[in-house]
């Protein structure tokens, strides 16, 4: 800050601020984003290297964005996250957010499915077709897109464990409907050092589970140069309690671990680093938020070119999907939650995100209706084609405050990842719940602070009020599971054993040897094996994870 503006400020501070604090005080003593990182009174015009910090879109370090153009060509992937009962049933909602002008597909699976269990093994009772789609054999993905062809859409898929089977059976189905592989685009999620710290949904110990990842980095790189072959969740991170600085920090150390892992193996960084995707939660604090997507794609472009030697800019590149923050959602009152995504969403566009997820006003109760799904699609729609943030680059760089947190965040964030670094890495630091610990503790932190009145949830905390009525909700029923079970039963009826088993067997001696397990997997479910024979061939090499 230069003398002169110095100077003036402390008039201003003396004339103007004092008085008016006497007169009225100032709400609280300080304020502080989510991530404690206080927040002053008014930001000045900081002295600074505008071309190392900022640049300008589409180039190092992509502060503003990684496209030149940004929005002006092409409005962001607009998605949302759908998933339910039977293939046919999600099918049918599919078609109907696609009919609503959705741009991309984004899967859920049910949890016996995300775990490696067919939907008649005893951990899946109670569990089939609930927070998401049950898919058992490569028929229940043929039903999955049935009408829909996989070369004209881009598809997300929310799956870690078994992320490589799923995989595998979304390529048998796009192989059956002609399609090129070499044209089809999509993500998957593939990123199991979160499920150890966030989620639970892990089989495999870490290291087995990180050769499954490389391998899909590998296969993909030849085979599927389009698809995101991994996408690095800091959004499950967040939700477990999280600030801001600690998702971006923890998933950041964790993608490092991934490239290292790719590296290790002999795999060019120039060639695999374009196909690593990131997926980031948008919560309430509306300028924080904005400014850690900034900081995240500062970081990412340096770790990139200093640490991995990175020379294509493409791999410098920080690609990120963001959803709206699903434990800010509320119960009661849930009119007051498309508020909440509202601000969240416009936080992730004004972040430069290149795909989002709007959650629905009743996913605090359980899976969104038809109704409430097409309000969460028509609030992006809205901001893409009526508020006019989409037609410039970047609107709120150069705010004094945006810059001032983003280069905040960017300090503290790699703080984080420094001590990760001096625990050996991501996987080591998860290994001594370092991740964990500190999760917990801002998790605590936060709901004290709920809880003691010192943050405001409005309807929850502050100005609650008697619902008259109950909202219509989506009920998944009880006979779904006896449905998915009959058509299980049905396909390994008319299966060819002897080629199955034959092709069970020679997964298994990949998974016992270094090479690519991909290719036998794919064999595997083009036998229509299920989802839990291939997972329980890979446990009978690997083992299990117990934490």
């Amino acid at each position: 800050m230069s003398p002169d503006l110095s100077t003036r400020r402390n008039v201003w501070e003396t004339e103007k601020v004092k008085p008016a604090i006497q007169k009225l005080p100032e709400r609280r003593q300080t304020f502080n984003t989510d991530s404690g990182v206080e927040v002053d009174r008014l930001y000045l015009p900081e002295d600074s290297d505008y071309m190392s910090r900022l640049g300008f879109p589409g180039e190092y370090p992509f502060t503003r964005g990684i496209h030149p153009t940004m929005y002006r060509n092409r409005f962001w992937t607009m998605r949302q996250y759908a998933g339910f009962g039977t293939a046919e049933e999600s099918n049918q909602r599919y078609r109907y957010l696609i009919a609503n002008g959705t741009t991309g597909l984004s899967v859920a699976f049910d949890l016996p499915t995300q775990m490696g269990y067919d939907s008649d093994h005893p951990m899946a009772e109670g569990e089939v077709g609930k927070v998401g789609v049950a898919i058992d054999t490569l028929a229940d993905m043929e039903a999955l897109f049935d009408g829909i062809r996989l070369q004209d859409v881009t598809t997300s898929m929310t799956i870690n464990s078994t992320a490589a089977i799923l995989l595998c059976m979304y390529v048998g189905v796009a192989k059956k409907q002609g399609a090129e592989l070499q044209s089809i685009s999509g993500t998957i999620q593939n990123d199991i050092l979160k499920e150890y710290v966030a989620r639970g949904t892990h089989i495999y110990p870490p290291q087995a589970s990180m050769r499954l990842v490389t391998d899909v980095f590998e296969w993909c790189s030849n085979h599927l140069p389009r698809w995101n072959t991994i996408s690095i969740s800091g959004y499950h991170i967040r939700e477990a309690g999280a600030t801001a600085v600690q998702e971006l920090a923890f998933t950041l150390a964790n993608a490092i671990a991934y490239v290292q892992a790719a590296v290790d193996r002999g795999l060019d960084v120039d060639r695999f680093g374009g196909q690593l995707s990131f997926f980031f939660n948008a919560h309430n604090n509306f300028f924080e938020e904005i400014a850690k997507f900034r900081a995240a794609r500062r970081i990412w472009a340096k770790i990139m070119k200093e640490r991995f030697g990175a020379r294509n800019e493409e791999t410098m590149k920080l690609r990120f999907h963001a959803q709206t923050g699903g434990s800010t959602l509320t119960a009661q009152q849930i009119d007051n939650n498309v508020v909440r995504v509202t601000l969240q969403a416009l936080a992730a566009i004004l972040g430069g995100c290149q795909s989002l997820h709007t959650n629905s006003r009743d996913e605090a109760l359980a899976l969104p209706t038809e109704e409430s799904v097409r309000l969460a699609l028509r609030t992006q729609q809205v901001i893409a084609y009526e508020s006019g943030v989409a037609d410039t680059v970047d609107p709120l760089g150069g705010s004094y405050f945006v810059e001032s947190l983003t280069d905040e965040i960017e300090k503290k964030a790699w703080e984080y990842i420094e001590k990760v670094d001096k625990l050996g890495g991501a996987v080591r630091a998860i290994e001594q719940q370092f991740y964990q610990k500190h999760i917990a503790e801002s998790a605590y932190e936060y709901q004290m602070a709920i809880e003691k009145r010192e943050k405001i949830f409005v309807g929850v905390n502050q100005f609650k009020i008697q619902e008259e009525r109950q909202p219509e909700i989506l009920w998944i029923d009880e006979s779904i599971r006896d449905k998915q079970v009959q058509r299980l039963n049905a396909i390994r009826a008319r299966r060819d054993r002897g080629p199955l088993e034959r092709e069970i067997v020679h997964l298994m001696e990949a998974a016992k040897g270094s090479g690519n397990v991909l290719p036998s997997i794919l064999r595997c479910v083009e036998a229509y094996a299920t989802v839990g024979e291939i997972s329980n061939a890979l446990r009978s090499v690997w083992g299990e994870y117990e934490s």
